[in-house]
């Protein structure tokens, strides 16, 4: 039927719309020949700046469609970039968008980064995905009263807030690429973690996942997770983990990481410099917590842990001690 109307010389472009809509949001298998066809007549839709509630959910429907779109081949920008940069550049002045369609947006784009590299610089330094995250986290955070567990699992805040994690583990999953910015959105991960691990599990883990894979970035800074709380919650969460919470793996894992890039050498003298300082002060925290007091006691049950699926980490506790 989308072929068909699309071949017509005067289109019923509101048919248009909701056949390619339909097409994307109940599929799971995507026609390559239709996909163009469906994200030209999709991002007509998107790219209407009218700011009546009509046309906003319009333009969420569009974009909710548009980030169905799965793919690991490399699309042509010519299909989609320049339109998707006007859609956010243009929410970050105006803010026009609705919170689902702006995360939707960012969604689309975080997953064309799995096939094109190139699209780093772009995300990072020109779109400032970094800060972007951090902030709709925090925004939509505040909108939940966590305490209320019925209250948690009503909202659609929170459903948003699962879809941001989704994002940012993506990147982090295909990006090596790291800025100041990052540390921000590291603090308001840790801060949706804290909010969020009484009573609603799946943001949790979405936090873990996302800060899991920080930590295994090669530009990563181990100083933000520092200063943005990350380490004090790790320590805190590990003392009270027990053998039927298999959360620790993930603690361990990053952790594991930062130990990993404490032992490489610095390419400079002010790099080593820099190094060494935090490896002190990680050593005093570790002291002050008990950190090696916790590791010790978890190391009998590392078997445990390799059987529910965390099968890289190390065996030797030391591994896990960051010593001056």
């Amino acid at each position: 039927m989308i072929f068909e109307e699309e071949k017509r010389e005067e289109k019923n472009e509101r048919l248009l719309v909701d056949l390619c809509e339909c097409y994307l949001l109940l599929g799971n298998q995507f026609n390559s020949e239709l996909i163009p066809i469906c994200m030209s007549c999709l991002f007509k839709v998107a790219l209407n700046k009218q700011e009546d509630e009509e046309t906003q959910k319009e333009v969420e429907m569009a974009l909710l469609a548009l980030r169905r779109i799965y793919t690991f081949q490399k699309m042509e920008k010519e299909l989609y970039f320049n339109e998707i940069n006007e859609i956010i550049q243009h929410h970050q002045e105006h803010h026009n968008l609705t919170q689902l369609a702006y995360q939707s947006a960012w969604g689309f784009l975080i997953y064309r980064l799995r096939a094109d590299n190139s699209l780093e610089e772009v995300i990072v330094n020109e779109l400032h995905f970094g800060r972007e995250a951090a902030r709709e986290l925090e925004e939509l955070s505040n909108c939940v009263d966590w305490k209320r567990k019925e209250e948690v699992n009503g909202r659609i805040e929170v459903m948003i807030i699962r879809r941001w994690l989704n994002e940012v583990y993506d990147f982090f999953d295909s990006s090596i690429l790291w800025n100041e910015e990052f540390a921000g959105l590291i603090g308001s991960i840790v801060q949706v973690f804290r909010a969020s691990r009484d009573n609603h599990k799946g943001i949790r883990y979405g936090c873990l996942y996302s800060l899991e894979y920080a930590a295994e970035k090669r530009n990563m800074e181990i100083d933000a997770f520092v200063k943005e709380g990350a380490v004090d919650l790790f320590l805190e969460e590990m003392k009270q983990s027990t053998l039927k919470d298999n959360i620790i793996r993930y603690f361990l894992n990053i952790l594991l990481n930062f130990s990993r890039q404490m032992k490489a050498k610095k390419n400079n003298e002010m790099e080593e410099a820099k190094r060494k300082e935090l490896k002190r002060k990680l050593f005093e925290m570790n002291e002050e917590e008990g950190y090696e007091d916790t590791i010790t006691c978890f190391h009998g049950i590392f078997s445990f842990l390799f059987k529910n699926g965390c099968n890289v980490l190390s065996l030797d506790v030391s591994d896990y001690l960051v010593n001056v």
